[in-house]
C-alpha cells in the first residue's frame, strides 16, 4: 500500500511537501529515531500478543497447559523454517543461511510471550516488561565492547551488534550483524507482552468507552516515557532498543483503541472488509510478496515502463495482491501459523 501511494504522488505531485513528508515515513530512519515505517513489524508483534491474549485462556481452558506450550512452541518452529526458506534457504550454502529475521522473531518472541502468560497474571506480565527494557538497557550501558567501551550505542559498537559478530552464525543482513539478532530478542518479547497485556484489557468487564480510553491513555504514556528515555537509551529499531518499544508499543496501542473504537464500538464496519481479507491470511500473503510473486506476474502484464510509470507497477502488484487475499477469503481458504 505504501508502495502505491509514494508511486502516485510522486507521479502527479514529485518535489510537493506531502510527497516528501510520505516518502521520508514510509522508509526506514537509518538508525536514531522513529518514522511511519518503523512501526509495522512491531505493530504485527502487537497484534501477535493481542491474538494470543485472546486465543491462549479458551485453549488452556479446552484442552490445558501442557497442549497451550505444544501449539506455541510448533507455531515457533514453523515460522522459523518459514522465515530461513524465505531468506534464501539453503541457496546459497549452509555458511550462507539467515537464520534469524523478520519472521523467525515473531516465532520466537510470541512464543515465549505466550508462554510466560501461561503462569503469570496482570502484575507479573507487567514486571516481566518492566525488567526485560530495564536489564537490556543496563546490559548495553554497563557491559563493555573491545575497542569500545560500555553504553556506546552506534551501529557496531554496542553489545547487540557485537554479540551477533561472535555468536550469530551464518548470514547477518548487515554485515556481521543482524536487525532481527540474537540479544534484541529479549525487549521484542516485551513487545510481545504489551500486545497480550492490551489483548487482556479488551476482553475485561470494563465499559467499552473505558476501555478505548484506557488504551489511549496507557499509548500516550508509553509514547511519552519512550522519548523520555531517548537521550538515556536512543529509539533504535535495528537494535529494539527499550525506548523504541514504548515508543512502537504507545503508538501500536494508539491505533487499536481508535480501530477497535470505529469498528467494534461504533460499529463502522463496511470498510474494513479489504483488510479481513488481508488479515485471513497476512503470513501466506506475505511471503508471496517477499518472494516476488506478484512483481513477477505484474511485469508480464505491464511489461517494465520507465521510471515515470512504475507508480503502475506498484498499483498493479497491490492489487494482485488483494485479488489473491479475496480469493482465499471467499473459498474459506486460512493457512493458519
Amino acid at each position: 500500500m505504501g508502495g502505491v501511494l509514494q508511486g502516485v504522488l510522486n507521479r502527479f505531485a514529485p518535489g510537493s511537501g506531502f510527497t516528501t513528508m510520505v516518502d521520508t515515513q514510509l522508509d526506514h530512519v537509518a538508525w536514531e529515531g522513529f518514522r511511519f515505517y518503523d512501526l509495522i513489524f512491531p505493530l504485527f508483534l502487537f497484534i501477535a500478543g493481542v491474538s494470543m491474549a485472546i486465543a491462549l485462556p479458551r485453549r488452556l481452558q479446552k484442552e490445558g497447559r501442557a497442549s497451550a506450550v505444544k501449539h506455541l512452541l510448533a507455531r515457533a518452529l514453523i515460522l522459523v523454517v518459514i522465515g530461513v526458506l524465505f531468506s534464501g534457504g539453503l541457496r546459497d550454502g549452509w555458511e550462507k543461511i539467515r537464520w534469524l529475521g523478520v519472521l523467525q522473531r515473531i516465532g520466537l518472541a510470541s512464543a515465549a510471550a505466550g508462554m510466560i502468560s501461561l503462569w503469570l497474571g496482570w502484575r507479573g506480565l507487567v514486571a516481566t516488561v518492566i525488567g526485560l527494557l530495564v536489564g537490556y538497557h543496563a546490559l548495553l550501558a554497563f557491559v563493555p565492547v573491545p575497542g569500545f567501551g560500555a553504553g556506546d550505542y552506534a551501529e557496531g559498537h554496542n553489545l547487540t551488534n557485537y554479540l551477533d559478530s561472535i555468536w550469530l552464525p551464518g548470514r547477518k543482513y548487515d554485515g556481521d550483524h543482524d536487525p532481527e539478532g540474537l540479544l534484541s530478542t529479549l525487549p521484542a518479547i516485551a513487545t510481545a507482552l504489551i500486545g497480550i497485556l492490551a489483548g487482556k484489557w479488551l476482553v475485561n468487564s470494563t465499559t467499552a468507552s473505558k476501555r478505548v480510553l484506557g488504551l489511549i491513555g496507557a499509548g500516550v504514556v508509553m509514547i511519552a516515557l519512550g522519548w523520555v528515555w531517548h537521550p538515556f537509551f536512543p529509539v533504535i529499531k535495528k537494535i529494539w532498543s527499550s525506548s523504541f518499544v514504548l515508543v512502537a508499543g504507545g503508538w501500536s496501542a494508539v491505533l487499536l483503541s481508535v480501530f477497535y473504537g470505529i469498528v467494534d464500538v461504533r460499529g463502522w464496519k463496511g470498510w474494513t472488509t479489504p483488510f479481513m481479507w488481508v488479515g485471513a491470511n497476512p503470513i501466506t500473503l506475505y511471503v508471496c510478496a517477499g518472494l516476488g510473486f506478484f512483481r513477477t506476474v505484474t511485469e508480464r502484464i505491464v511489461g517494465h515502463p520507465g521510471k515515470e510509470w512504475a507508480w503502475v507497477v506498484s498499483c498493479v502488484s497491490f492489487g494482485l495482491l488483494l485479488l489473491l487475499a479475496r480469493w482465499l477469503y471467499k473459498r474459506g481458504i486460512f493457512i493458519k501459523v
